[in-house]
């Protein structure tokens, strides 16, 4: 099955999006988590920016909302394509942008010494579309599928180097009715960047043997993991 006949993306891009009330609280505690900038804002309303690292090239943008709950959504990046917001199988959207940025930003060292980067967004797929989310995202990016030594219910997309953001897919067995998504941080000490995201703001909703699933100000979930900061992989392949 042909999923738009697109070639390999030259980088992906998560968007942050936040409905109004949640916004400015929800980009001041991304900015904090990773350390980054913020661009001036565009888009007729003002609803866009983009979190700038120290450096390398951004892939983190934030979305102001109007009708939309918060969620997270992505970016792929083809240069010389017209702009274009389309569907998975499952429901999610994401957008075809043109974009030639290409440096990967290096992770962030926080007092104490350890790191954190945020780079990978997991796809929270419905039972009943996961096998074609897979093959879908596989085909799309043209990355290969990679099955999970930890769990059947996670499969990941082999990022090429030089790519910002990891895909995750994560088989889900609740009733949501469509594919979300939330972003994931790797960093080399889960319990000290877990204290630095609660002084922040953020909540711990829960610790597992990988990962800790925090929510943020704005009320969106996202988890902290134990993998490497480079090249994203775990102590054991998740």
């Amino acid at each position: 099955m042909n999923y738009g006949g697109l070639v390999a993306p030259t980088w992906l891009t998560v968007f942050l999006d936040f409905d109004p009330a949640r916004f400015d609280v929800g980009v001041q505690f991304w900015q904090h988590v990773t350390g980054s900038d913020l661009s001036p804002p565009r888009g007729e309303h003002d609803e866009f920016a983009t979190l700038l690292p120290a450096d390398g090239d951004p892939f983190l943008r934030v979305q102001r909302l109007q009708h939309r709950p918060s969620g997270v959504h992505l970016d792929v990046h083809l240069p010389g394509r017209e702009f274009d917001v389309r569907r998975s199988p499952g429901g999610m959207a994401y957008c075809v942008v043109p974009g030639p940025e290409s440096r990967r930003p290096a992770a962030s060292v926080w007092p104490g010494g350890h790191r954190s980067i945020v780079d990978q967004i997991c796809l929270d797929i419905p039972a009943r579309h996961y096998d074609d989310e897979c093959a879908f995202w596989s085909e799309l990016t043209g990355w290969a599928l990679h099955g999970s030594t930890v769990h059947t219910d996670f499969r990941s997309l082999v990022r090429p180097q030089g790519q910002p953001i990891r895909v995750l897919l994560q088989r889900v067995l609740d009733d949501r009715p469509r594919v979300t998504a939330h972003v994931d941080l790797a960093t080399d000490d889960r319990a000290a960047e877990s204290r630095r995201h609660e002084a922040l703001g953020a909540r711990v909703e829960g610790v597992h043997q990988w990962w800790t699933v925090l929510v943020d100000p704005a009320g969106s979930r996202y988890c902290i993991t134990d993998r490497d900061t480079e090249t994203g992989m775990p102590a054991t392949s998740r």
